[in-house]
């Protein structure tokens, strides 16, 4: 037993070795700024200013970003965040927060390097909130400034932030570079703060958090604090390196938003290897495709409805990318097949949430053997499949997953956290293992309906209606019945010139699934309402 825990753990060493070597992060550093690397963790701590000032000391002149206004290399980005902090110095206290309500662009990237290099907690608030509800999370989370982009002017007004307020990005006439600019109402803008300001020396007191908002979806969204550490985030990037093969230097296209845990997990990643990051303010599928093709990027980062549009969209056949990354909501197998059938064997699927990081990572291997799976668990990181009762399950039987080790989940800002069993944290999820240890998401814990007694799990029937060549997209979800209890509905879009009928559709699902897995009724949509990070929001369709 002893011999065979060994025996694992130096293949295991042995592969993260190949790996390091394979990305290309261990290349040569001037000795001067060799002796400066560790300096700036001891400054700043396990924080995203720590990042950026690492990279800046190991590729100055490489090019660290790509937006609508150009490009910087890693030392102007350096330089930009610390001019930038030193003017954020002036207008917040020690212990307020630092909103940042962006766009993918320069500034959301500079005003969390700025406010973390104060060791001010940054909260990313999302861009699809209504005023309410950036004036509910602001007031809970202490915001004291609020970096946004124009754009949001009214939202922030209806929101009675009283803050202060920065603009991150402005646009003139033409959406250009910020020269000429419409009348900013005597907010001034990262710009010319940064133009005004010196960068100086920062040493703050304690280590700087960054608070992600949970999707909201059912609710109000939620700050979710982590006890992160270098121990707990070395598992998960080698985890990463061992089964993503991204590389030092190859441009990265991150698509989701850059406040989800997906968009910032790989902005982190993408500064942390010397990746230059090719960002829009928006996404569109054929721009984001002739972005690939432009910048030679090898590396993709989007959620599923975003590979569905890409596949859709005209433009140039990538033949640069190596890896494709997805996240943040289910892919459902017929896509997952069907993405790789027209870009190549690129895609990796990963699982986890904004309270508990990346758990699982499918490879390509994983997804062609076992279409629908997340992967098998990071290097060092635990999940166990229990019952109601606590008891672990056995492979092939649904219950809840907990996972533990990784990023410590410490609890929501406005209080209260997520069911802990024995050290493992619920993560809400339903989902089983195979024999080969893949992971498979059923489901929500709340997503799951019992419909004459039946358990019925929503996500089949959406991939099944999902691969039916008259269907763009479907959404299933529960809705009260008298007398079953709950059935399904079903809401579909359908492909362009599909007259696809719902007496068809209920046909195709029944002979692919048991009877009581039939949608009662299906609706035909023009789209299905999603949120900014691609997730339906079923409670807009059913009041729809």
């Amino acid at each position: 037993m002893l011999l065979d825990r060994v025996r694992t753990l130096a293949s295991q060493g042995a592969r993260a070795t190949r790996a390091v070597r394979d990305v290309g992060v261990l290349r040569p550093v001037r000795p001067d700024r060799l002796a400066r690397l560790p300096l700036q963790y001891l400054r700043f701590g396990p924080v995203p200013a720590t990042v950026g000032a690492m990279a800046a000391l190991r590729f100055p002149d490489r090019t660290a970003l790509i937006d609508e206004r150009g490009s910087l290399t890693y030392a102007e980005l350096e330089e930009r965040a610390a001019a930038l902090a030193a003017a954020l110095r002036e207008r917040v206290g020690d212990e307020g927060r630092v909103g940042v309500l962006c766009r993918n662009h320069r500034g959301f990237v500079e005003a969390v390097l700025a406010a973390s290099r104060l060791g001010n907690d940054v909260v990313l608030l999302n861009t699809d909130f209504s005023g309410a509800q950036l004036g509910q999370v602001a007031e809970r989370e202490g915001v004291e400034l609020l970096l946004h982009d124009q754009e949001f002017d009214e939202v922030v007004e209806d929101s009675s932030f009283e803050g202060s307020r920065v603009h991150s990005w402005r646009d003139d006439e033409d959406g250009g570079d910020g020269k000429g600019v419409k009348d900013g109402g005597g907010i001034e803008t990262a710009e010319e703060l940064i133009a005004a300001h010196e960068p100086a020396p920062c040493k703050p007191s304690s280590p700087s958090k960054v608070i992600i908002m949970t999707s909201g979806t059912t609710g109000t969204p939620k700050g979710a604090r982590h006890d992160i550490s270098a121990a707990a985030l070395l598992p998960a990037a080698l985890s990463h390196l061992m089964r993503v093969p991204v590389r030092s230097g190859a441009p990265v296209v991150i698509a989701p938003p850059l406040f989800h845990v997906l968009g910032f997990a790989y902005l982190s990643v993408g500064l942390g290897l010397g990746m230059p990051l090719v960002l829009s303010r928006r996404f569109d599928p054929a721009k984001t495709r002739e972005a690939i093709v432009e910048h030679g990027a090898e590396t993709l980062i989007a959620v599923p409805v975003m590979l569905q549009r890409l596949l859709d969209a005209d433009g140039p056949q990538p033949d640069s990318l190596r890896v494709v990354v997805v996240g943040g909501s289910a892919l459902h197998p017929h896509l997952s097949e069907k993405f790789m059938d027209a870009f190549g064997e690129v895609l990796h699927n990963v699982y986890g949430a904004t309270e508990t990081g990346w758990a699982t990572i499918s490879t390509p291997e994983d997804l062609r053997a076992a279409p629908g799976t997340v992967g098998k668990p990071s290097f060092r990181l635990t999940i166990k499949i229990l019952d109601e009762d606590g008891h672990e399950l056995p492979s092939g039987e649904t219950g809840e997953i907990y996972t533990g080790g990784g990023l410590k989940f410490a609890g929501y800002t406005g209080g209260g956290s997520k069911e802990v069993r024995d050290g493992l944290t619920s993560t809400g999820d339903l989902g089983h293992f195979d024999e080969a240890g893949r992971l498979f998401i059923d489901g929500r814990a709340d997503d799951m309906i019992v419909s004459g007694g039946e358990n019925v799990f929503p996500g089949e029937v959406e991939d099944l209606l999902g691969g039916h060549e008259g269907v763009a997209e479907a959404s299933v979800t529960g809705v009260e019945d008298e007398k079953f209890g709950q059935r399904l509905a079903a809401y579909v879009v359908r492909a362009d010139g599909s007259e696809v009928s719902e007496e068809e559709l209920k046909a195709y699902v029944k002979r692919k699934l048991a009877r009581y897995k039939v949608p009662r009724e299906i609706t035909f949509v023009e789209e299905l309402p999603r949120t900014s990070t691609g997730k339906v929001r079923a409670k807009a369709l059913k009041e729809g």
